[in-house]
Formats: C-alpha cells, structure tokens, sequence
C-alpha cells in the first residue's frame, strides 16, 4: 500500500505541468497569485509585542491587538484598550485614534500589507498599480542569496542596496525584506525583514519583524496567538466604529 502511494505521488511529481520561468517582476506576482490565490486566508488576529529601540540602546516594550481582513485593512489597538489608542489601515487610507477619536487620518498604500498580504487577493493589475505608485522599478529583477535561502528581488540592480526594493523567497513565494530611502533629502535607508515564518491556514504568516535604519535595529515585532480566518466584524475596521466594536479587550 505504502509502495502505490509512493508511486502515485512519485507520478503525479513526473506529470504534473512545469510551472512557468520567473524571470520578471510580472512573472514573479503572476506566480504568487497562481499559488496561494485560492488559500490564501481572508482575516487573521494576532498579539503583537513591540519593542523600540533608542539610539542610546535602550528599549521600551509595549503590546498592540492587531487584527487584519485581506486585502486592505488592518486594525492596531494599543493596551489599554480601553484607551481608545491605535491606527487603522483601510480603503487606501490612516487613520490615528486619540483617546477614542480620529486624531488625524490621510491617503497611505501600506507597503507592507500590499507586499505580505494583499498581492494574493488584489488583481495583478491593482497590485501592480499599486507598487508602481510606491515608487518600486518593476523594470528591475534579479535573485539574491538571504538567510540561507534564495530570493528574487524586485526594484533594484544586483548590489544595490539604496533603492526602493522588496525580495521575495524563491521556494516559498512569500514577502522577506524591504529597503527604501527614506529621511530628509532621502540620505537614510530604511529596511524591513519579514522573519522566521510559519504556516497559517492557506498562507503564511512571520511572527518576527525587524525594522532597521541605516543598519540599526530600531523596532522588532513579535507576534504570537496567531488565528486565521477568524470571523471578524467589518465595523472592526470602520472607523466610525472604532470605540464600539472590538476583537479583543
């Protein structure tokens, strides 16, 4: 029994279709969505523990309840909530919450949702409109080596560590680092790193995130109490809402 189940995966391997080269940025999104398109999970909840670091290494710890619906929202809720403290990412737009009330609110295409979660709910089009609005050169693609592991890496030419680029792991097809200029007159270099993922319902999710300036660590994220496809309220992320509906307290 255990030798026809070896043979009829071993068969399915030798006659499955080969899957397209990746040799584009358009390749590489085509790719993504082809994989994980029809699995990828529609909500998830998680606790986040933040800890920010000071140029002179200190740190302060805080934790958030975030709670995201893919593709477009995602909701931060700063402890206490009872506060009414936190951020809001939805419909293109921020919103910033002051003691229960949108203290300021304006356009923003999170890159890192756009790049971790989103690419594999919106059209190509869309993600691609969108990219290209973050000022990502979708002319420029090559793979690099990253912890071991290979990436394709979007945005930049090979050496290239300046400009506005994100890399993606070969195997996995799932978002890994970001670096952007960033500062005045663009002289700094900010960069993400999406770390030590792990499955989650159809998808991926990484439970550690690193963020750095000019090689400096300066905020680390750790997730933990990882939910998928949670049934979540949609006023959860209304922000007419804000105080009145929640996913944890």
């Amino acid at each position: 029994m255990r030798f026809t189940a070896w043979i009829s995966t071993l068969l399915a391997l030798v006659l499955a279709p080969p899957q397209p080269a990746i040799t584009s940025a358009t390749d590489l999104i085509a790719a993504m969505q082809r994989q994980y398109g029809g699995s990828w999970y529609k909500t998830a909840t998680f606790v986040q523990k933040t800890t920010t670091v000071a140029a002179d290494g200190t740190s302060k710890v805080a934790t958030w309840y975030e709670a995201l619906a893919v593709p477009g929202s995602l909701r931060i809720d700063f402890t206490p909530v009872s506060d009414g403290n936190g951020v809001l990412f939805t419909d293109g737009k921020t919103f910033s919450f002051k003691d229960g009330k949108v203290a300021s609110s304006r356009p923003y295409v999170h890159p890192l949702m756009l790049l971790g979660f989103d690419i594999y709910k919106l059209s190509a089009a869309e993600v691609t409109a969108q990219l290209m609005g973050l000022k990502f050169d979708l002319t420029k693609f090559h793979t690099e080596a990253w912890q071991g592991r290979r990436a394709f890496v979007v945005g930049a030419d090979a050496g290239d560590l300046r400009s506005a680029q994100f890399w993606i792991d070969q195997e996995n097809l799932y978002f890994v680092r970001l670096i952007r200029p960033a500062g005045p007159n663009n002289a700094q270099t900010q960069e993400t790193q999406f770390n030590k993922y792990q499955r989650l319902g159809g998808g991926w999710m990484a439970p550690e995130v690193i963020f750095k300036t000019d090689g400096r660590v300066v905020t680390t994220e750790e997730y933990s109490e990882l939910r998928a496809d949670v049934l979540l309220d949609p006023n959860l992320f209304n922000p007419d809402f804000w105080t009145t509906v929640h996913w944890r307290r």
